[in-house]
């Protein structure tokens, strides 16, 4: 049993998230934290400037409102995290900021290109300073 989980949701897999916070739900001691995280990625500087602020505004709250969706209907009393930047840094960031027991993170079938240059899981396995259960 863990003390602090961290479960980095996609939101475009959304499935794949919700099943890595029904493992964390089971894997939590009383008491514990659960923490939902979603990174977006860095908006080039180009982009932004012309980009209404209230666009990324109203993403990021959409964002955060699913979050907190995902938890309440799995029955979750958790903290929701959003990010931005490169998925497995911030989530290796996030996971040491909070001195984590355990990140469950979904994998999805890879493409070509993860054959490549490695997928956000396999990073942060690679990296973690704590165990990552891959659900996949």
């Amino acid at each position: 049993m863990y003390d602090t989980i961290l479960v980095p949701i996609e939101l475009s897999h959304k499935h794949s998230g919700v099943n890595a916070a029904k493992i964390a739900k089971k894997l939590i001691v009383d008491g514990g934290e659960i923490i939902l995280l979603n990174v977006m990625a860095d908006i080039p500087a180009f982009i932004e400037f012309v980009m209404p602020k209230d666009v990324l505004n109203k993403s990021k709250e959409r964002i955060l409102a699913e979050l907190t969706k995902i938890a309440k209907d799995e029955g979750i009393d958790t903290n929701v995290e959003l990010r931005s930047g490169h998925a497995a840094d911030s989530i290796l960031r996030v996971a040491e900021s909070h001195n984590v027991d355990l990140i469950i993170i979904a994998s999805h079938q890879p493409g070509l290109s993860n054959y490549f240059l490695g997928s956000t899981a396999a990073r942060v396995v690679r990296h973690a300073l704590c165990p990552v259960l891959v659900d996949r």
